[in-house]
């Protein structure tokens, strides 16, 4: 759609990568505003952002990697290539590593695991919803085709094999607009009254949802695990771990909740 953003010469900066780095950015401002807002230490929790950033890429092309398993067998020497480099990877497969990443780094720190889970929560929703406007800019991540009136025909497959002059489901754009609806819903209950581990649990339970049904709108060479793909059966996955967190939040402290202050005599 608009792979490069700036072209100078042979050189170009690619606009999902642009787009990536600025979803990374106002994620981590909007996390430093909610952590500021409960009393958590920022250097901790940039510390950890940066942390869980890196864990999650290394994450996303690990399941890569095993999804396409026999075609990376097949041909080992493509796990160094240019192509490989710049994919995107599994997006499940970065949460994954991001979340255990952070269950390890919270208790090492010693901070409040539900509380800062919470203040995450908001900036990853709007940070996945700029990055899949990068997918869209780049042409990965592809819908099936359709006659719809708000398909979208990409002219260009410089940087993904995209079909070209077929009119494809916009699906980067609606897991896009799933995003930005989650991030509006999760930024206005913070402090709100929900308790800890609530902010989280809506997060894992409402992401998990829209991908669940943007996957069958979505082409892809995943195989079928019974009726879904594997994608969709980790969405399910995290969906049930949303709602544990649900569950276990209606025993915890609200969130940003202040202690009320002794009466004096």
């Amino acid at each position: 759609m608009f792979p490069k953003l700036i072209t100078v010469g042979s050189f170009y900066i690619p606009t999902y990568g642009v787009l990536v780095a600025l979803g990374f950015l106002a994620g981590l401002t909007v996390t430093l505003r909610l952590t500021k807002r409960v009393g958590l230490p920022s250097e901790n929790v940039t510390n950890l952002a940066v942390y869980c950033a890196m864990a999650g890429i290394l994450g996303a092309k690990l399941f890569m990697f095993l999804f396409d398993f026999g075609d990376y067998f097949r041909n080992p020497g493509q796990i160094f290539t240019l192509e490989t480099l710049q994919a995107a990877g599994v997006f499940h497969g970065g949460l994954i590593a991001a979340l255990i990443f952070a269950a390890v780094y919270i208790r090492r720190q010693g901070l409040p695991a539900l509380k800062t889970m919470d203040a995450f929560a908001p900036g990853i929703a709007i940070g996945q919803a700029i990055g899949r406007l990068g997918c869209f800019a780049a042409g990965c991540c592809w819908g099936r085709q359709c006659d719809l009136p708000w398909g979208v025909r990409f002219r260009s497959n410089f940087a993904s094999p995209v079909p070209l002059n077929e009119t494809l489901h916009p699906v980067q754009l609606y897991e896009s607009f799933a995003d930005f609806a989650i991030f509006v819903f999760l930024y206005r209950k913070f402090g709100s009254g929900e308790k800890n581990g609530a902010i989280i649990g809506y997060y894992l339970v409402l992401y998990s949802i829209a991908r669940f049904i943007i996957e069958f709108y979505r082409e892809h060479e995943q195989s079928l695990v019974g009726p879904f793909s594997i994608t969709q059966w980790l969405a399910l996955g995290l969906l049930i771990l949303g709602a544990a967190f649900l569950l276990r939040s209606s025993t915890q402290d609200v969130v940003g909740a202040t202690k009320p202050r002794s009466a004096t005599t």
